[in-house]
This record gives C-alpha cells, sequence and structure tokens, in this order.
C-alpha cells in the first residue's frame, strides 16, 4: 500500500479497543503511515499487528488511571488519541432497562473516554499540539430500537466532545466525533453469523436485509478500513482546521441538515 506522506509519521498515537475490528484497522493505518502506535483493550490483538499493546478494562476508572500512567511511562505522551473502545449492552426494550444497564453503557461509551482524555491531553495542552478522535455513532442521532442506552452514551459523547474542543483548541489541540453507520467489523460479522443461523438464511442475506432496513444509500456495509481513512485523515495535517465536529462515515444513511 502506497501512503502519501500526511504528517502521521513519528507521532505516537493511542487507539482505545484496538484489539480488532475498526480499532485494528485504524491501528494498521497509522503504523502504515510511519506512525508509533499504541493500542489498549482487553484482549490481545493478532501477533502481526504493528504496535505496543496495554491491556486494560476500559470500564475501570483506575484501570484507565493505570494505562495513562503506563503511557507516559513507555512514550513520554500522546500526540494523537483516538477513543474507539465501545460496546452496547444486550438490546432491551427502553422501559425495562435496568440502572445498571444504563451505567454499563454510559460507562463504557461515555465514561472511559473522559477518563483516558483527563490522563494524557493535559500533555498535550502543555506542548501545544495534539488530536483527540473520539469513536461516537450513528446510533447518537438515529437510535435503533430497545437500544436507547447506547445511543444515549453515544449522543452524549458527541456533546462531551463539542464542548471539549472548545476548552483545548486555543492551546492546539483538536477534538472531533466520527460518527460510523453498518460497518461489517469481525464482532459485528459474528453477530450477523448468529442472526443468520437463527433465521435460516445466509449472513449476506442478514446484512442486505440491515442495509435495506438502513436505507443506506450505498447500499452496502462499511468496512472498517473506510472508517480508518476518515481517521487519519483527521489526525492529519490534512484536517488542522477541523475541530469541534462531528464526520459521518455511514454511507448517506442519515439525510445532510
Amino acid at each position: 500500500m502506497t501512503i502519501v506522506d500526511e504528517g502521521l509519521s513519528g507521532l505516537r498515537v493511542l487507539v482505545t479497543g484496538g484489539s480488532r475490528g475498526l480499532g485494528e484497522a485504524t491501528a494498521r493505518r497509522f503504523a502504515a503511515a510511519g506512525a508509533t502506535v499504541l493500542t489498549a483493550s482487553r484482549t490481545a490483538p493478532p501477533e502481526d499487528m504493528p504496535a505496543t499493546f496495554f491491556p486494560v478494562d476500559l470500564r475501570s476508572e483506575e484501570g484507565v488511571a493505570d494505562l495513562g500512567r503506563r503511557v507516559l511511562d513507555s512514550v513520554g505522551g500522546i500526540d494523537v488519541l483516538v477513543n474507539n473502545a465501545g460496546a452496547a449492552t444486550a438490546p432491551t426494550p427502553t422501559l425495562e432497562r435496568s440502572d445498571a444497564s444504563w451505567l454499563a453503557d454510559l460507562e463504557m461509551n461515555l465514561l472511559s473516554a473522559v477518563r483516558i482524555d483527563r490522563a494524557l491531553v493535559p500533555g498535550m495542552i502543555e506542548r501545544g499540539s495534539g488530536v483527540v478522535v473520539h469513536i461516537s455513532s450513528i446510533a447518537s442521532r438515529l437510535p435503533q430500537p430497545a437500544e436507547a442506552s447506547y445511543a444515549a452514551a453515544k449522543a452524549a459523547l458527541n456533546a462531551y466532545s463539542r464542548e471539549l474542543a472548545t476548552e483545548v483548541g486555543p492551546h492546539g489541540v483538536r477534538v472531533v466525533c466520527v460518527l460510523p453507520g453498518f460497518v461489517a467489523t469481525e464482532g459485528a460479522v459474528g453477530h450477523l453469523q448468529r442472526m443468520a443461523d437463527g433465521q435460516g438464511i445466509s449472513i449476506d442475506e442478514v446484512k442486505q436485509r440491515i442495509v435495506d432496513h438502513l436505507k443506506v444509500p450505498m447500499g452496502r456495509p462499511g468496512e472498517p478500513e473506510d472508517v480508518a481513512e476518515m481517521i487519519a485523515f483527521l489526525a492529519s495535517d490534512r484536517g488542522k482546521w477541523l475541530t469541534g465536529a462531528e464526520f459521518r462515515v455511514d454511507g448517506g444513511i442519515i439525510p445532510v441538515v
């Protein structure tokens, strides 16, 4: 793969949730551009991942604080922080969803990012430069049935990102939000296969049904690399005047308003 000079070579990049799917694709994209890449998640990435791996439970305040210390000890600071870690609890009718379920989605999809930002963004402010990319979801603007707590947590992440951008912008730090749509990640494919098995149809038929349900104009699911390209662009010098904004990578699901 030929990569143009994007100003990413030599940058220190941390990708949370970087062991598979979108996070893995993003880590590999930065590594291919010459960045020094670190990943953090509960499960280890593939052995051929060109990155330093830190095992951590990002739902834990203590775990995130420890991760921040280990990252600083390892590379001295981070130039690009990609807060990709996230997960949804089991689909549950909204009025039946427990407090514990709501809190679990908030811990994983909002507070994990808030905590790692708190640990590493002050170093960016001191150096006068840095980029924070929060990976949200189109669910934050197009909630799906029985997934209210996940959608609400991602919507809160959008609002938090916007406010943080106004706070750190004067110090040379940019904060942006990426909203992926229906992306065929490794984790998604496993879930889709279970749906296909349960319905007695092929996984391709399940994908098409979801694409049709979401009315995706491009007519197909996205691939992790589609989102990784947007993240790399936003973190590069080409995006140097972009901050406080949301960028949809969804095949056109949500009409532009």
